[in-house]
């Protein structure tokens, strides 16, 4: 009797384990079903957004008014805006949701004039004089020469810190190269810095941005790198402008989520005062507009949301390719 008490004792404890193993097993495997089913519905959705884009940009503006308007009773109208998020869109048994960001909205540092540099850096607890090495040491870091600005740093500045390094004397190829560069620290970097700038441009590398007949057609169509476009500014950028709070911020970004603003919209919402001292940093134009976006896509594997995966992308639209975009930069966030 007792023995048999024992051997029943150890066959429970087998059987346990076998069933805590097998439903360990289970649970591994439909999470790693629903990561893959996420990871997929995430890509639909950053490939609708490209589809999207690529519609918008080579369809003239007012004929994308009439196709917006022109959706059946049945079909839930969805307008895709830029830097408004686009939330829970059905796919499958999950969603997405998508932003999209259009770099027009963000500081070119291998192209913004040393005024834009300065502004950029209104949101920082910084004195003028820490101002003033930064905005020199970025022109020096992309200028082609060795020689150093009033307040700037070139190789002599460089090769005396512990871990020496040259100065690049060339563009920016990502905006974490600003740790590299005189004066920005860690804190300053991640807490905002990084969300407002970026390095893409219509020609990278040292190279000239492009043509003097391309120039002419910039200039003509009102686009300009020393300008920001209020339109297409993300919360972080709008609050580096000068005089601006976080009730206009408010204002501003629930304006947008129904049409682009106008000069005349800006001045009614932030008042004349602090128009004045932000009109030469922005635009509206929709002309000044980046063939550059950053698509954010969050793909859940149910309604519910349960396992979520999230894909960025940084693309160029080439309206005049027959690919139609170039991905730049992909990444995974899981």
């Amino acid at each position: 009797m007792l023995l048999t008490i024992w051997v029943l004792a150890l066959l429970s404890v087998i059987v346990g384990e076998f069933c805590h193993a097998m439903r360990t097993e289970v649970n591994i495997t439909r999470n790693f079903k629903e990561k893959t089913e996420a990871y997929y519905v995430a890509r639909a959705g950053l490939m609708q957004a490209v589809s999207e884009l690529i519609r918008i940009e080579t369809t003239p503006p007012l004929l994308v008014s009439v196709e917006e308007t022109q959706t059946s009773d049945d079909e839930e109208k969805i307008e895709w805006r830029i830097n408004v998020p686009i939330s829970d869109i059905a796919f499958g048994t999950g969603s997405f949701s998508v932003k999209i960001e259009n770099e027009a909205g963000k500081i070119n540092i291998n192209r913004a004039d040393q005024n834009l540099l300065r502004m950029m850096l209104n949101g920082f607890e910084l004195d003028d004089n820490d101002k003033e090495i930064i905005v020199d040491s970025i022109l020096d870091w992309r200028d082609k020469d060795d020689l150093r600005r009033m307040h700037g740093a070139e190789d002599e500045y460089y090769q005396s810190l512990a871990e020496p390094y040259y100065a690049k004397n060339d563009d920016f190829e990502s905006v974490e190269e600003l740790l590299l560069v005189r004066g920005i620290t860690p804190e300053i970097f991640h807490d905002g810095l990084k969300d407002i700038v970026t390095v893409y441009a219509e020609k990278m590398g040292g190279t000239p941005v492009q043509t003097r007949r391309q120039r002419v057609a910039r200039r003509k169509s009102g686009f300009s790198y020393d300008k920001i476009n209020i339109n297409y500014a993300s919360p972080a950028m709008l609050r580096a402008l000068p005089q601006m709070t976080e009730d206009l911020v408010r204002e501003i970004m629930i304006f947008r989520k129904e049409k682009d603003l106008i000069m005349p919209d800006v001045l009614e919402i932030v008042g004349a005062g602090a128009y004045t001292e932000m009109a030469p940093f922005i635009t509206t134009s929709r002309e000044s507009k980046s063939p550059f976006f950053t698509i954010s896509s969050e793909g859940k594997s149910q309604q519910e949301g349960l396992v979520t995966h999230r894909i960025d992308v940084i693309l160029k639209i080439e309206t005049r390719s027959g690919k139609k975009y170039k991905i730049l930069k992909w990444n995974d966030l899981g």
